[in-house]
């Protein structure tokens, strides 16, 4: 089916390169590009990193500079929201009024903050970032004289609470779990994060429920279950992120906490892709479905499904691969195993840098790396391949990872 206007809807990172994929496969036909927000297109893990502490301009986190999209031949509409689809006419209905007709329409709406509902929306001190305006409105507010309360102990809460030590903060971390990044992590690591966010001076608190964020004396006072309280001059929450699926599921595509897609980004209407965080996709190399809030995912699945809409065949299928900076460490995390059975450690934790392989009897099916990037790639052609391998080998830091991925 050959199109001749394609519309995305999200300017974000994925709508982004999907608009560059568009022209890189040679796609002739009309792209517009539809988003909310009033920057272009841009990367969000410098949200709570580099943006936050100042050390990188706004503008250097834009995909593109403004006047490429004018080179290259795309519509970028800005500070416009997208409020209604009409399947049957192929029709977008804008803010303002307007409307906009679409051959292809690809969603990419990317995900929002998750609310605290113990949290009343007009608290002043209380600071979400998944913006760029997100980040500059709090990056106003780390000092060194400033407490920062932070809840939830993910990605981002942490990558904040370190930007916040690093600019001088006293920090504080709330997190109900028993372990920092609980989800994605297993528990003798997570216990090693912890330790390091303590060495730096965070006072971190795990298995911690907060009941209510109120205001107190020009901040606010947090209460948790426990009876006591914290005060603080502001706070971050930063607990998950909530697939902004609301425009195609009120038009009527498969919505599963994500928009459902195929291998090609193809949803239950022929005419209408998805990408990005908003998806629930297949993932073959999986066997399963999955959703990620992943920079990896966001930009190469936006690639790969914009490559198919311009008239490609080639399926999307990745390990599922992501980072985090906090401090001195860097972690990387690869596939995303439901199960595993033996946990096999390459180098010593306690030096500060190793892999940990996840393994279901003898395949790789994860793996975390700590200050070892250079054989992630490795590990990710082991998990892909889904070969055996033998584990004494992989605990061996004398032997090559990149000999038993032959």
């Amino acid at each position: 089916m050959a199109f001749e206007h394609i519309v995305i809807v999200g300017a974000g990172h994925s709508g982004g390169c999907a608009a560059g994929a568009l022209r890189a496969a040679g796609f002739p036909g009309r792209v517009t590009v539809v988003g909310a927000e009033s920057h272009p297109p841009y990367e969000r893990p410098p949200l709570s990193k580099e943006l936050l502490s100042g050390s990188v301009a706004t503008e250097k986190t834009y995909l593109q500079p403004l006047a490429w999209y004018q080179t290259s031949n795309i519509e970028l509409r800005l500070n416009t929201e997208v409020l209604g689809i009409d399947r049957s006419a192929q029709r977008l209905e804008l803010s303002g009024g307007d409307t906009l007709p679409y051959d292809a329409l690809l969603l990419a709406t990317g995900a929002r903050a998750r609310r605290a509902p113990f949290i009343d929306e007009r608290q002043q001190r209380v600071f979400y970032v998944r913006d760029i305006e997100d980040a500059l409105a709090l990056r106003e507010r780390l000092k060194p004289s400033t407490h920062l309360a932070v809840i939830g102990a993910g990605f981002i809460g942490l990558e904040i609470a370190a930007t916040a030590r690093k600019a001088g903060c006293a920090v504080t971390v709330l997190e109900l779990a028993a372990q920092p990044l609980a989800r994605v992590i297993p528990a003798e690591i997570g216990y090693r994060v912890a330790e390091l966010h303590r060495r730096q001076g965070v006072d971190l608190r795990l298995g911690c429920s907060v009941e209510a964020v109120g205001a107190a004396n020009g901040g606010a006072t947090i209460r948790i279950s426990d009876g006591d309280t914290i005060d603080a001059d502001i706070v971050a929450v930063g607990i998950g992120a909530v697939p902004n699926v609301e425009l195609g599921a009120a038009a009527g595509v498969r919505n599963e906490d994500g928009l459902v897609v195929d291998e090609f980004g193809r949803t239950s209407d022929p005419h209408i892709f998805a990408a990005g965080d908003v998806t629930r996709h297949f993932n073959p190399l999986l066997g399963r479905s999955i959703r990620l809030e992943a920079w990896q995912n966001a930009q190469n699945q936006a690639i790969a499904v914009a490559k198919v809409m311009a008239g490609g065949t080639t399926a999307f299928s990745e390990v599922p691969w992501l980072w985090t900076d906090q401090y001195d460490m860097n972690m990387q995390i690869a596939g995303a195993p439901a199960e595993y059975d033996r946990l096999v450690y390459r180098g010593e934790p306690a030096n500060g840098a190793f892999m940990a392989f996840q393994l279901v009897t003898n395949k790789v099916v994860g793996c975390i790396s700590v200050n070892s990037p250079r054989d992630m790639r490795f590990a990710r052609m082991l998990i892909a391949s889904g070969k055996a391998v033998d584990a004494e080998h992989l605990a061996n830091p004398a032997l090559k990872l990149q000999d038993m991925c032959r």
